[in-house]
C-alpha cells in the first residue's frame, strides 16, 4: 500500500559527502513527518534526523553527533525526504533507514501509520 525507496548510499572517504533520498509512494493521503535512522553492527538503532511535513527549520531534529554536518529536507511535491551528509566520519558508517508517518485514508486523516524503507548502506573508510 505504501512503499519507501531509499537511494544514495555508498562508500565514501572521511570528509566526503553523500546525499540520501527516500521517496514515498502508494496510497498516501498525507504525510505527518519523515526521518532517517541508522544502525551500525552491534549498536542500537538511533534517530539521525527528522522533519515535519511542512519542511520548516523549526520542525527539524538532529542527533548531537551530526549537528552542523547533516541537513534534512523534504519535497512535498515528490513525497521525498533527503539527508545531505557532509564531513563524513568513520563513525557515521551504518545502515540508514528512512521512516515516515503517513495517513492513508481521508476518512481517518489523523490516523498515522509508521512505514520503513529497506535501508541503504553508508560506509566511510579510507
Amino acid at each position: 500500500q505504501v512503499q519507501l525507496v531509499e537511494s544514495g548510499g555508498g562508500l565514501v572517504q572521511p570528509g566526503g559527502s553523500l546525499r540520501l533520498s527516500c521517496a514515498a509512494s502508494g496510497t498516501i493521503f498525507s504525510i505527518g513527518a519523515m526521518g532517517w535512522y541508522r544502525q551500525a553492527p552491534g549498536k542500537q538503532r538511533e534517530l539521525v534526523a527528522s522533519i515535519g511535513s511542512d519542511g520548516s527549520d523549526g520542525n527539524t531534529r538532529y542527533t548531537d553527533s551530526v549537528k552542523g554536518r547533516f541537513t534534512i529536507s523534504i519535497d512535498n511535491t515528490k513525497n521525498t525526504v533527503y539527508l545531505q551528509m557532509n564531513s563524513l566520519k568513520p563513525e557515521d558508517t551504518a545502515r540508514y533507514y528512512c521512516s515516515a508517518a503517513i495517513s492513508v485514508s481521508s476518512w481517518y486523516p489523523l490516523s498515522f501509520n509508521d512505514y520503513w524503507g529497506q535501508g541503504t548502506q553508508v560506509t566511510v573508510s579510507s
